[in-house]
């Protein structure tokens, strides 16, 4: 009798709700490198998603639910004409920002891609500022810092994958703990959001693995940036929350749904996962391969020279650590471009053979190219320790690869080995030039001349762009005119999928 009269007695909410919650709410972001990440992060991840509205496969999923829908003082999609519920329109900025696998990323036990969280940031600032409420890109930049953080310390000791689980559900969660803060929600009203997140149904991991890799990789953080700002909005209402979602026994999300464990917290909250942050600038692969590539091209320009070609080649060794190993390393056939864009063995082997490697390059017309599979075919990947073991050391985070190729006379190139993309932290100077310039590519991609300027004028300088005004800022991201369209090829494999390389996720 006495235990079943304990039964309806609410529990304090869960230690890891209430330390995010107490985060967004209430932690006052002070670092400069912080925010001059932002500010690359915010153009970057913008200029990512206007790359991918050229191709049909995901300009396809774009717009209102119900086609012809206009939402007055909707948020608005940059380099399209929708204006969109705040949910949609996270789905839609989400789903460009996200599909050709070009965005930041984030490497730990679990991996992900944080600038994933700008979809579901951006659509309720900019839906909130063309209400009435006056918000600035500063704010943004804050939310963008505080999502980052989150998703990403999370990610540290925490293996979702392991588990079955796609990491998106780290997307969701630190975009409706920001949401919630946007959207004025007190401290109940935040831990009741972040309740609502493990209480949902999580993504599963199948679409990232053969023998279903498939296009929805490409959209799923859309989707979850999309229901982060949902379970804001529904715990806006005053909607009830879940305090032990996670460690309710046998219900909550640690016996049902995570085999057990419980979260391991190495660090406390603050800026450190946006100042580290990977940016994609050189190539569209899988963030893993990045060194490898750059590998292979150094190899591509040493074998040119000496007049030697592919053909000649009996065997490459690719050194490379275990999260490669576990990911990337694919033998025999590749389905369609979200295989592709996944398998170390591809993508060294493209700009092995034609000094490159493009988001077309994933593509079935040179996919079907026989030297590409043949160079595969010699191809050997092996686990190097130390590599393994930088790839996890906190204070370096190195993705190495190192690359040999054997002759058929029997010699051999000297060992290629780059242990840190030219994204990386280490690398940020040499990087930045070349992110800023990988931005005014993509605007050109959408824009004419003189919206491209406004756009440029905007955004380089941090101050301007910070004190503008969400609404105004989104405005110079909407097209005057039909936008010229790149051609695309499409086939049968590319509708379900455009590409660009980018996580092992």
């Amino acid at each position: 009798m006495m235990a079943a009269s304990f039964q309806g007695v609410r529990p304090p909410p869960d230690r890891v709700l209430t330390d995010i919650a107490d985060y967004v709410l209430n932690y006052r972001i002070d670092s400069e490198l912080a925010y001059e990440t932002a500010h690359l992060c915010l153009m970057d991840t913008l200029g990512c998603g206007l790359e991918a509205l050229d191709y049909p496969a995901c300009t396809k999923l774009l717009g209102p639910i119900v086609p012809g829908t206009v939402v007055p003082n909707g948020a608005r999609v940059p380099g399209t004409p929708f204006q969109l519920d705040p949910v949609q329109a996270a789905f839609n900025i989400g789903a460009m920002i996200r599909w050709l696998d070009f965005n930041d990323t984030w490497l730990a036990a679990e991996w992900g891609h944080p600038s994933d969280n700008l979809g579901g940031i951006l659509a309720v600032c900019d839906w909130l500022s063309r209400g009435g409420k006056v918000l600035t890109m500063r704010e943004v930049l804050t939310a963008m810092i505080k999502a980052h953080e989150i998703q990403g310390v999370l990610a540290l000791e925490n293996s979702f994958n392991a588990v079955g689980l796609d990491h998106v559900i780290l997307v969701k969660l630190a975009t409706a703990a920001v949401s919630a803060q946007i959207l004025g929600l007190d401290r109940d009203g935040v831990i009741n959001t972040l309740s609502q997140c493990f209480v949902d149904g999580q993504a599963l991991r199948t679409y990232r693995h053969a023998p279903n890799t498939g296009s929805r990789k490409s959209w799923a953080a859309g989707d979850a940036t999309s229901r982060g700002v949902r379970l804001a909005l529904i715990s806006a209402t005053g909607e009830m929350g879940y305090p032990t979602a996670l460690t309710a026994p046998t219900w909550g999300f640690y016996d049902a749904t995570f085999r057990g464990n419980t979260f391991k917290l190495n660090r406390a909250y603050g800026s450190y996962v946006m100042e580290n942050v990977l940016f994609k600038v050189s190539y569209p692969a899988e963030f893993h391969a990045q060194t490898a590539v750059e590998a292979a091209l150094q190899l591509h320009r040493t074998m040119a020279a000496a007049g030697r070609s592919a053909t000649d080649i009996a065997g490459i060794t690719i050194r490379t650590h275990n999260a490669a190993m576990r990911i990337i390393d694919k033998k025999g056939p590749l389905a369609n471009p979200a295989d592709r864009d996944h398998t170390i063995q591809y993508m060294v082997a493209v700009p092995l053979l034609f000094g490159r490697l493009t988001a077309q390059d994933y593509e079935d017309a040179v996919a079907a190219d026989p030297r590409i599979d043949a160079l595969r075919d010699k191809m050997t990947c092996v686990e190097n320790k130390t590599f393994t073991r930088d790839y996890y050391d906190p204070e370096k985070r190195a993705i190495s690869n190192g690359l040999t190729i054997h002759f058929t006379d029997g010699s051999s190139l000297p060992e290629v080995v780059v242990e840190y993309p030219v994204g990386h932290k280490r690398r940020r100077a040499e990087a930045v030039p070349l992110l800023i310039e990988k931005f005014r590519t993509n605007l050109a991609r959408r824009f004419g001349e003189k919206q491209q300027k406004s756009i440029l004028d905007a955004s380089l300088t941090r101050a301007r762009l910070e004190a503008m005004p969400v609404r105004d800022y989104i405005d110079l991201y909407i097209p005057l005119a039909a936008p010229k369209r790149r051609p695309v090829r499409r086939t049968s494999q590319s509708e379900g999928k455009s590409r660009v390389g980018g996580e092992a996720k």
